[in-house]
């Protein structure tokens, strides 16, 4: 099965992380497992482009975040979308399918 290079994917990460997080609180290592199985493992994504797409995200002020509970002697860091990050989810969301129409309609002539 192929995987997506990140490439492909990088203009995506905070569309994936931030609808992850629109369905509840969750931290790093759910939410990595929860798009490796979304995706059908076609898009294991790398820790620290995971974690560095949570810092930009919280810069932005579309997460926040908060300690959990401890786990194994090790204290958990929870995200959370925030409302500003649910209306910027919703802002890309109408943006992909505006892009995706603009390359279907290239790429359906070859596809035929």
């Amino acid at each position: 099965m192929a995987e997506l290079s990140s490439d492909v994917m990088r203009g995506y990460n905070d569309v994936i992380v931030l609808s992850v997080l629109a369905e509840g609180d969750s931290y790093g290592y759910e939410i990595s497992r929860c798009i490796a199985e979304r995706s059908g493992g076609r898009y294991p994504i790398k820790e620290t482009t995971l974690y560095s797409t949570f810092a930009r995200l919280e810069r932005s002020g579309y997460i926040s975040s908060y300690v959990g509970t401890e786990t194994f002697g090790r204290q958990r860091t929870y995200y959370t979308i925030t409302d500003c990050g649910r209306q910027y989810l919703s802002d890309k969301c109408e943006e992909w399918q505006l892009a995706k129409e603009v390359i279907d309609s290239f790429i359906d002539k070859i596809t035929k």
